[in-house]
């Protein structure tokens, strides 16, 4: 029983080595029972570009592969160059393996650039076994089993979805009532600024936060600033103390800010390809319903008062308790490695990256075509959310700010699913042909917004009315208009997930591209905050948004059609993936 000996100082890629630093390679002591993990198979580990992995499972059901009639091998090589290998060092090298063993057993070779996260990619001639017995008997061919239902995918977008349901949901169904149904505009506008400019740095901090504490426990300590807003807000409220909300918005900006570059990073890299779009909108559908639940609470507190102003301090109680719950509910989230696709692929996520190679992979995607393409719509769609809370605020009732939270929330619920089925369901072959449709959509009722906006704001700058459902001559117009923007906003923050969810498909990569895009947006929403902190005539507003828009609109049209070239380099890298999985299991049953 003899495996067949490959190159494996070909120059190329090859996948990461068990416990071995970057340009280490070799093979420890090999152990005929597939199910002994204690005695693991090392590899070439060059420096890939995007991750640093030292344990990885390689085949389909999670054992080791089998090499069978193999010598101990301990010693370990280092390559002169981890990516560079030329054909003077392998000769060296097979020379010195050649001149110390009597037999040399070679790891199993993965194309270039593969980042072999789960299963192994061995081809039918890489491995050959003139049997597949073991000291114990035959080993049966690797059987795929369904994982349980908490390491699933849909399970980690559930508990990701509760999570900010529980806390940036609750935010906004407080922001939702009009800059967090204060009285004054002002005062929040700036706590608010405040807090998105915190949340600007720990935005882009996510990757280390995350590296050190983990994709779980980084999303449970990023729920612990909300309900400190919330308090602040109710302080404010009943007693009229300002020091307490920029406490608050200190603490939610800095925990935030870890919050929410973990979540967008599970919403998109841990979903199978095919799913993306409609998991996205499942997460925002959680937090949306936080609007729902924040709505439906004021308005039923409030739906007496007729007349514009704060809402009763009993309401912040309620958006409290919720709140609290948002830690816990963030600990029943499993890590990338513990969690199982449809396909029976595991997900991979780098840990202990050093902070040097993680700024440089930060700059690497901050300065990628698709990136820099999709920066203006990162930047408008976080500038354009100062608008409508202060909008509302300004010329409406509270019962009818709080019926338009409510409400405003299920359309945008409804907005967002449209986005993602459209994306994600084969109505049309061509992935290309979805994505432009989507994005057409979007700029079609991001371009009649904010032309009704700049319309109706150029009627209100002169008659300034105060709005309620109960005179309906001239609620409706304005009430619409809300609920619009809600809509358009909605489909625009689901494509952009979208977009960045296809750029990668590891979540090592997947929470950078969050991070720079909640950086990114973050830095808008302050800047944006800060303008409606001070008297800002609200028509300069909305024609700024309305700008704003359209220089975005060419940029994203072609960053729609840079993701959509990468998801199929994607889709074929994955292709031959399946394809060899396949291969090696029907080998391995012809053998058996």
């Amino acid at each position: 029983m003899h495996a067949r000996m490959v190159n494996p100082w070909d120059p190329g890629a090859w996948v990461l080595a068990h416990d071995l630093e970057p340009g280490t390679a070799g093979i420890t002591q090999l152990s005929n029972d597939a199910t002994d993990k204690s005695k693991k198979t090392a590899y070439p580990a060059p420096k890939t570009g995007n991750n640093y992995t030292k344990h990885r499972r390689l085949t389909t059901n999670g054992t080791w592969p089998i090499l069978q009639g193999v010598e101990g091998f301990t010693e370990i090589y280092r390559a002169p160059d981890p990516q560079i290998v030329t054909n003077e060092a392998v000769h060296d090298i097979h020379k010195k393996q050649h001149s110390s063993h009597d037999g040399f057993i070679s790891p199993i070779k993965a194309h270039p650039r593969r980042n072999m996260s789960t299963s192994s990619s061995v081809g039918k001639g890489d491995l050959e076994e003139s049997s597949p017995a073991t000291a114990t008997g035959s080993i049966p061919p690797p059987v795929r089993q369904k994982p349980p239902f908490f390491r699933s995918t849909l399970f980690q977008i559930l508990v990701v979805g509760i999570c900010a349901f529980s806390a940036p949901g609750i935010w906004n169904a407080m922001n939702g009532l009009g800059v967090g149904g204060s009285q004054s505009p002002n005062l929040v506008n700036g706590a608010n600024a405040l807090l998105y400019a915190f949340m600007t740095v720990t935005c882009f901090a996510g990757p280390w936060i995350t590296n050190i504490f983990g994709f779980r426990w980084t999303l449970a300590l990023g729920a612990l600033g909300y309900p400190l807003y919330a308090a602040g807000l109710y302080v404010n409220n009943r007693f009229g103390s300002t020091w307490f909300v920029y406490l608050g918005a200190v603490t939610c900006g800095i925990s935030a800010g870890f919050f929410w570059s973990v979540e967008g990073a599970i919403a998109t890299g841990y979903p199978e390809q095919g799913k993306r779009g409609r998991y996205i909108a499942t997460w925002f559908t959680f937090r949306n319903f936080g609007n729902i639940v924040g709505g439906a609470i004021s308005l039923a507190l409030n739906h007496k008062s007729n007349q514009t102003g704060q809402v009763g301090y009993e309401t912040y109680l309620g958006f409290i308790a919720i709140q609290c719950l948002g830690f816990f509910f963030g600990l029943l989230l499993s890590n990338p490695e513990k969690v199982q696709r449809d396909d029976g692929t595991r997900i991979e996520a780098a840990r202990g990256i050093p902070w040097r190679v993680e700024a440089k992979e930060m700059w690497r995607l901050l300065k990628s075509t698709p990136i820099l393409l999709l920066t203006p719509l990162f930047f408008y769609y976080g500038w354009i959310q100062a608008y409508p809370g202060t909008y509302l605020a300004t010329y409406f009732s509270i019962r009818s700010r709080a019926l338009a939270s409510f409400l405003s929330a299920i359309l945008s619920t409804m907005a967002t699913w449209i986005s993602g089925s459209i994306v994600d369901l084969p109505w049309a072959k061509r992935r290309q042909t979805r994505a432009i449709t989507a994005f057409v959509l979007i700029a079609l009722l991001n371009s009649a917004t904010w032309i009704w906006a700049v319309y109706i704001q150029n009627e209100y700058r002169h008659t300034k009315p105060k709005l309620d459902w109960a005179d309906q001559s001239t609620f409706g117009r304005g009430f619409g208009l809300y609920m619009f923007e809600r809509m358009s906003l909605g489909m625009v923050e689901n494509y952009i997930y979208w977009c960045i969810s296809n750029l990668s498909d590891s979540p090592g990569d997947q929470i950078r591209y969050s991070s720079l895009l909640r950086g990114i947006e973050t830095a808008a929403v302050a800047i944006g905050f800060g303008v409606q902190a001070v008297p800002t005539a609200l028509i300069a507003t909305a024609s700024i948004n309305f700008a704003f828009w359209f220089i975005a609109l060419p940029f994203g049209y072609c960053a729609t059609l840079q993701v959509v070239r990468k998801f199929d380099q994607l889709e074929n890298k994955e292709n031959i993936d399946r394809g060899e999985r396949v291969v090696e299991e029907v080998g391995a049953v012809k053998e058996a």
